[in-house]
């Protein structure tokens, strides 16, 4: 599903007229957010949307904490 930044579909307004529109006009699912947000993350770090690049889990270590009672 291709994502298209609307420029034309803004415009300023007060925080009510705002509220207001988020409340009534809101056209998406939280789904449909996170598929966009996910896309666009995609654009901006240059990686295939359906081969997103794997953690680099060496960055990361793992410790095991000793219980304080034992």
């Amino acid at each position: 599903m291709p994502f298209r930044l609307d420029r034309t579909a803004f415009h300023a307004g007060s925080h009510e007229q705002n509220a207001q529109y988020h409340a009534t006009q809101q056209p998406t699912t939280m789904a449909e957010r996170l598929r966009a947000a996910a896309y666009l993350n995609s654009v901006a770090f240059g990686y295939d949307l359906n081969n997103p690049p794997r953690l680099d889990r060496t960055a990361f270590s793992m410790r095991c904490h000793a219980s304080k009672n034992g």
